[in-house]
């Protein structure tokens, strides 16, 4: 297992906010990950990157509550996710690949309707929904229909909706997937600008992603995680899609 054993624990030292512990799911005999463990400490921006099918949605889910381990367990920001999950809740954003959106509400009022299942007080739920929208710029769609917007802005609203209640760890799952390469380029600039306050795991195969935004990468294959380190010490002599390849034995989109 190619994994950093001196980054890790140079890693544990600091706060943690993304933690696995052996985590494991099986499906009757079907094993969808086995035995993954990493910690990502605050600030960090991580690429969970792997191949279709390698594990990522699934250990994601977990970390997210959405979905129990078998074996293992998970925290964020020192909340047991399986025990506390209102903790959990409170401090963790989640953007699915395929979120759940109202086509048939505006993005204010998606926003005003999360922020009201979510607790949020009037003046707080307005302060937080104008931040989103300034910061995801959604202003000129703010009023329209989710059912008529593009793509790239439904993208944009689910990512407002994960950050409306100003979460210090956000989790992403294949967040560019359908997106033209202007959007890409846009959605990029928002992960690095999050990052400066906000710790953030993003699944992904999208190796531009990797370098794109990540300061370090889990490399899950076959449901087990085989590389974490660096985009640098990923790559090595070779190109990242070079290195991917030898360490997968899959293609990739580059």
């Amino acid at each position: 297992m190619f994994v950093k054993e001196g980054m890790m624990s140079e890693q544990s030292v600091q706060t943690p906010m993304i933690e696995a512990r052996g985590l494991s799911k099986y499906y009757g005999p079907f094993v969808a990950i086995k035995d993954i463990s990493f910690v990502i400490p605050k600030g960090e921006i991580v690429a969970f990157l792997g191949p279709n099918g390698a594990g990522k949605s699934t250990t994601m889910k977990i970390l997210s509550g959405y979905l129990s381990a078998s074996e293992g367990s998970a925290r964020v920001a020192g909340a047991d996710v399986r025990s506390q999950r209102l903790d959990v809740s409170r401090r963790l954003g989640y953007l699915p690949e395929n979120g759940p959106l109202y086509d048939d509400m505006t993005p204010s009022e998606l926003l005003h309707f999360f922020g009201a299942a979510r607790g949020l007080k009037d003046s707080y739920l307005n302060e937080r929904t104008e931040a989103v929208k300034r910061i995801c710029a959604l202003g000129e769609v703010f009023e329209k229909p989710i059912r008529k917007l593009s793509r790239g802005f439904r993208q944009r609203v689910g990512l407002a909706q994960a950050l409306l209640h100003d979460p210090e760890v956000l989790i992403m799952d294949e967040p560019t997937a359908g997106l033209d390469p202007n959007q890409i380029h846009e959605f990029r600039d928002n992960i690095r600008r999050l990052g400066t306050s906000k710790t953030i795991l993003i699944s992904t195969h999208i190796l531009q992603e990797v370098e794109a935004v990540a300061q370090r990468v889990l490399l899950v294959n076959e449901g087990r995680l085989i590389f974490d380190g660096t985009p640098a010490q990923l790559r090595g002599s070779d190109t990242l899609e070079e290195a991917f390849y030898r360490l997968t034995g899959s293609e990739v989109r580059a």
